[in-house]
């Protein structure tokens, strides 16, 4: 890890006018206590306000967005699930968009981990919450999670047989009032998931180094799915070929016109680096894994040290998104 800057970062040094910011959340927005620092929320209502678009890019699901739903102006948008879900914050945490990882293929790397790295326990994200195996850490869990090996999990008639009632309007509704699925098949308004299907499979292990375990799995499975990590624990996230913050990302943006020029992206850990690399201008926050720092065009202040709305305020004060920054 590197210590903070002792002074503000410098603007993006490009001849191009940022007009989208996309930030990850956890040890890159967010202090270390989760939560939103008051300068760093003005920072995102000011870069709003002059013209340049704020995209939430995160490995949360949609119902952990909570923190931030009030920060998100304009299109109300976030990307969760390293890239699997679009949600709009806008309608309590909707899922607009998935990207699946289809169940065999979640099985197939089930197997292969389990072969790969002995002691490995599995958990499964669906649009409508997390379920998990007995080994399974019990951290930052659900309290309505199924509980059951990784292969009932992902069985073909799993929301039949353990979770009946998730079909049902409002029934993935969490206890903050955020749904992360979508109301069901009557639900008029956009499109429903009523089968709930897999966004993210994610992998704990209790013993090995988390950038070794990250490579077992890439060599183990790597041809069958989307291969990364963000916790300080050896805790995988898998998500479906392809599939990526980045990938997401550059559909948001060409859908608005935006170029990857046109992009400032920040991150720390290594469910960034694509996103980081994709962008324009990227800075890794001080606290980030050595892998982000080498795969930046600048570097920040911490998440503690607000390092986010410290480029932001550096932008909008060298001329904000179309005024004059060559000073």
């Amino acid at each position: 890890m590197t210590d903070a800057p002792a002074t503000p970062p410098r603007a993006p040094e490009t001849a191009v006018a940022p007009r989208l910011i996309a930030t990850d959340l956890d040890g890159t927005l967010l202090h270390d206590d989760k939560t939103v620092s008051d300068r760093t929320i003005a920072a995102l209502a000011a870069a709003e306000q002059a013209g340049i678009e704020v995209f939430f890019v995160t490995g949360r699901p949609a119902r952990w967005m909570g923190v931030v739903s009030d920060h998100v102006h304009g299109h109300g948008l976030a990307i969760c699930a390293n890239g699997a879900a679009v949600v709009d914050l806008h309608r309590g945490g909707r899922i607009v968009e998935v990207s699946p990882l289809e169940r065999t293929v979640a099985l197939a790397v089930v197997d292969a981990l389990r072969s790969a790295a002995p002691g490995t326990s599995f958990a499964v994200e669906r649009t409508g919450g997390i379920h998990y195996e007995p080994q399974y850490p019990p951290l930052l869990l659900d309290p309505a999670a199924a509980v059951a090996p990784a292969e009932k999990l992902l069985a073909d008639d799993f929301v039949s047989t353990l979770c009946p009632e998730a079909s049902e309007p409002d029934a993935a509704r969490g206890p903050d009032g955020l749904s992360d699925a979508a109301d069901g098949p009557t639900d008029p308004a956009g499109p429903a998931f009523p089968d709930q299907p897999v966004i993210k499979l994610l992998a704990h292990h209790p013993e090995l180094d988390p950038d070794a375990f990250l490579q077992l799995a890439r060599t183990a499975a790597g041809d069958l799915a989307s291969f990364t990590r963000s916790s300080p624990t050896a805790l995988l996230e898998i998500s479906g070929p392809g599939v990526s913050k980045a990938g997401t990302l550059a559909r948001c943006c060409a859908e608005r016109g935006i170029s990857p020029d046109e992009v400032v992206a920040f991150g720390d850990m290594p469910n960034d680096i694509e996103m980081l690399s994709w962008a324009g201008t990227s800075y890794a926050m001080a606290n980030a894994h050595p892998d982000v720092l080498a795969a930046t065009t600048g570097r920040t202040a911490s998440n503690n040290d607000d390092g986010v709305a410290a480029v932001i305020e550096r932008i909008l004060h060298d001329g904000g998104p179309r005024g004059d920054r060559s000073h």
